[in-house]
């Protein structure tokens, strides 16, 4: 039996991040539950401290088709390169020089959010597809493909 799955992310800023990813992957951030027409009106409703109302926030498909990303505020900082990182299909069907270009103008609006570039690879054996290596705001490693 398929499982439906969601993706955690632990940051700092939960909020930052929800917003970088849902431009990102062309999601939008969970709505407040109903009765309730923000976030900050229903945390206060339900006595969430203001410390503590940027502890958690998730982007959704407006489709309802792709996973669920939560953000999770954790006390520590990012250590070491991830072991699970999403890659991002931003020229699907395209190839060589074509598929490259649309990478790059791709890797260029994600820079304008807060993104970084960390490595352009080029197409090649053993990968016959170059792709871009980027972090979000966090320093959250993803390949744009």
């Amino acid at each position: 039996m398929a499982r439906d799955v969601q993706f955690t992310i632990d940051c700092a800023d939960p909020a930052r991040l929800a917003e970088f990813w849902a431009q990102v992957l062309g999601y939008q951030v969970q709505a407040p539950p109903p009765g309730f027409a923000t976030w900050p009106e229903a945390l206060e409703a339900f006595g969430v401290p203001p410390e503590r109302r940027n502890d958690a926030s998730a982007v959704v498909d407006p489709e309802g088709a792709g996973p669920r990303v939560f953000f999770q505020r954790v006390p520590e900082g990012k250590q070491v390169k991830n072991r699970v990182h999403l890659d991002v299909r931003a020229a699907p069907g395209l190839a060589g020089d074509e598929r490259m270009a649309a990478l790059e103008a791709e890797a260029g609006r994600l820079e304008s959010l807060g993104a970084t570039r960390l490595a352009r690879v080029e197409p090649g054996p053993p990968m016959d597809a170059g792709h871009l290596v980027m972090a979000d705001p966090e320093g959250n490693e993803f390949c744009l493909d």
